[in-house]
């Protein structure tokens, strides 16, 4: 099914761009084309997990990238907007975070008050009507999100982060932002009548905020279950006289059943009565899309969640999701009758070449090109040497030199910090996962740092995130089951059989945790024994074999430090037991600032991969998996296990084999 968008606006940007698009020979979408008297079309548009991708540049590889940008996402703006007679363009959140142009801002330069950050500058540009929060935009601290949000030409609204303790009726919490707003339009039919329409729209971020971020967070914000909060206030809507309400959801599309404070909550919410249609996010997905096909409450192929329009317009700038309305004014009131999603790409694939769909708008690189060359700069700091290369194409298979370095460095790190407390005597471990892995984000998204100088954009590419370094103290019994976890990345594997697909595409490789200083092998044969939500799905599973510390079989009451970030110390990725409540130290410093510091500390760092763990051998039987064609240069280096080349794979990525 196809949709597309086009801004219901107010400014003079808007009513202006209508004028040369109906100067020009259009081809309409079949609901502006078609519409009958007192029927309307009524697009909306939406970005969605921008993380500060305005230019289509790779800071990490330091080179133009045609998949991504709000530069790009723009120009298309313009077009789908003259295709429908009315629309709206909304942002679903998580803009602020995500490259180094934003850990720039954030850590270097800095925001003081009147100053305008370079995405909420390019998204000025646009003329947005709407946007909400993600759960990234809270990972510099609340002052400065503030400080950026006041620089928005358009509203930003969030029913479910409040200032404090959740009061006992949702409509009586003291927000930070405005649940909602409810726009005053005009929308012309099919006959060319004008008439007035309220579009209402509400925004909401994942509760799991107050984990992720506690640090900024605790004792100065609250979130509210984001289903509750709907039910809540989107009554008052209507009461307002919202004619259409549209649901702007940081949040994925989970489960159909409501449980409280669900992370990805898109399928109960858009049930939620008085919802007519729903943007969403925080995935990195596009809806509809084959992700999606045979999901409880999800009709992939018209594009509904739990039978409401709905979309979810990828990530950095690759897509600009699109949901068509056929509205119908009746009794005095507007309904939906019709609709179509579409999220539509900048970009295409052909023989494994990226082929870019559209050109930049000049306007928008321009909004943001001073902070783009003052990034460029500072991306490209020397800060030390490594004697080996520093790659993860076989991170999610072997033992890893790009993961390696960021244990070493936590371990080093937490070591110092606890020196001199009641904790100093623990054995010190540290838990790390490859976070460019391929995956969802295409053949090149790898770590590649050739031996040699190491500047900040190369630190960076090896820790994505500007997580915070924290320990917990746990019993060996429990680094086992982290490792359990971990280890659900991995198909189960039948002793004997040929190139079964080993990695589990569901799990996110973020969550593959290695637990550097213990050695342990990972039994294929065995079924996971957890989900990916933490649940114990084989009780008597037992994957993780030979786990050993000091050469010898773990002791399950031993304690032990575990160097970590603050996302899995604080409940992220639904680990076994491991919470806030097992945290001993919080550091101040982020996690890519320590392997900064250690690389400076080394002077030339040796990462080479120690071969910690390993598969357990499995005779006769063979797994695939794929990585970027970059990875065949490296296959001689890989430790503890043996893998050839299996020929091509889908979507530009090479398969590979090993035999167990």
């Amino acid at each position: 099914m196809q949709s597309t968008t086009s801004p219901l606006h107010l400014s003079r940007r808007s009513l202006l761009s209508g004028v040369v698009a109906s100067s020009a020979l259009v081809m309409l979408h079949p609901f502006s084309a078609r519409a009958a008297a007192n029927q309307a079309h009524l697009r909306i548009m939406e970005t969605t997990d921008l993380h500060v991708h305005v230019f289509p540049y790779d800071y990490y590889g330091d080179k133009p990238n045609d998949t991504l940008g709000l530069a790009r996402t723009a120009s298309i703006v313009d077009a789908i907007r003259a295709e429908a007679t009315n629309s709206i363009l909304v942002d679903n959140g998580d803009f602020l975070q995500g490259n180094p142009m934003g850990d720039y801002i954030a850590y270097q330069r800095g925001m003081k008050d009147g100053d305008i950050h370079p995405v909420i500058a390019a998204m000025n540009v646009l003329g947005y009507d709407c946007g909400t929060l993600g759960n990234h935009e809270f990972n510099y601290g609340l002052d400065f999100m503030f400080k950026v949000l006041n620089g928005a030409n358009f509203p930003l609204v969030c029913a479910n982060l409040t200032k404090g303790a959740l009061a006992a009726d949702a409509r009586q919490d003291e927000l930070f932002l405005k649940p909602y707003v409810i726009l005053d339009r005009k929308v012309k039919d099919g006959a060319g009548t004008e008439h007035a329409i309220r579009v209402g729209l509400i925004g909401f971020v994942p509760p799991q905020i107050m984990s992720w971020d506690a640090k900024h967070l605790e004792g100065k914000a609250n979130a509210r279950d984001i289903v509750k909060a709907a039910q809540a206030w989107v009554p008052q809507m209507r009461e307002e006289g919202a004619d259409i309400v549209i649901a702007l959801s940081h949040s994925g599309i989970g489960q159909q059943d409501y449980a409280e404070n669900l992370e990805n909550a898109s399928v109960p919410l858009a049930a939620v009565a008085g919802i007519d249609a729903i943007v969403t996010g925080h995935s990195h997905l596009d809806f509809p899309g084959p992700k999606f096909d045979k999901i409880a409450g999800v009709d992939n192929a018209k594009g509904l969640i739990s039978g409401k329009p709905g979309v979810m317009g990828g990530f950095w700038g690759s897509h600009l999701g699109l949901i068509d309305l056929l509205i119908e004014r009746e009794g005095g009131a507007w309904r939906v009758v019709s609709s179509t999603s579409e999220a539509r790409p900048i970009y295409r694939r052909e023989d494994k070449k990226v082929i870019a769909e559209v050109a930049d708008k000049p306007e928008v690189l321009a909004a943001a090109q001073k902070e783009h060359e003052a990034t460029l700069a500072y991306v490209r700091t020397p800060v030390g040497k490594s004697s080996v290369p520093l790659y993860s194409y076989f991170a999610l298979v072997a033992d890893d030199p790009s993961v390696q370095v960021v244990s070493q460095a936590q371990t080093w790190y937490i070591k110092d910090m606890l020196k001199d407390t009641e904790h100093k005597d623990l054995p010190v471990l540290s838990a790390a996962a490859p976070f460019k892995a391929g995956g969802r984000g295409g053949a090149d998204y790898y770590t590649d740092v050739p031996a040699g100088d190491i500047a900040i954009k190369n630190v960076a590419d090896l820790y994505l995130y500007p997580n915070t370094v924290q320990a917990v103290v746990i019993t060996g019994e429990q680094v086992r089951n982290w490792l359990e976890m971990s280890a659900g990345i991995f198909n189960q594997v039948k002793a004997g059989a040929s190139d079964v697909a080993l990695i589990n595409g569901d799990f996110p490789s973020y969550n593959f945790d290695v637990i550097d200083g213990v050695t342990y092998q990972i039994d294929l044969s065995e079924p996971p024994k957890f989900d990916k939500d933490g649940n114990a799905i084989n009780p008597s599973a037992n994957r993780i074999k030979n786990l050993s510390f000091n050469g010898q079989p773990i002791d399950p009451a031993q304690k032990f430090v575990v160097a970590t970030n603050n996302y899995r110390a604080g409940g992220g990725g639904h680990f076994p037991d491991i919470a806030t409540d097992k945290v001993i130290f919080v550091a101040p410093d982020t996690n890519r600032d320590v392997v900064v510091r250690y690389i400076i500390d080394q002077g030339t760092i040796n990462p080479a991969a120690d071969a910690n763990w390993t598969f357990v051998p499995l005779a006769n039987t063979s797994v695939t998996f794929d990585s970027g064609p970059k990875a065949r240069q490296f296959l001689s280096e890989v430790k503890g296990v043996t893998i050839e080349d299996a020929g091509e794979a889908a979507d530009g990525f090479a398969r590979f084999r090993i035999k167990l």
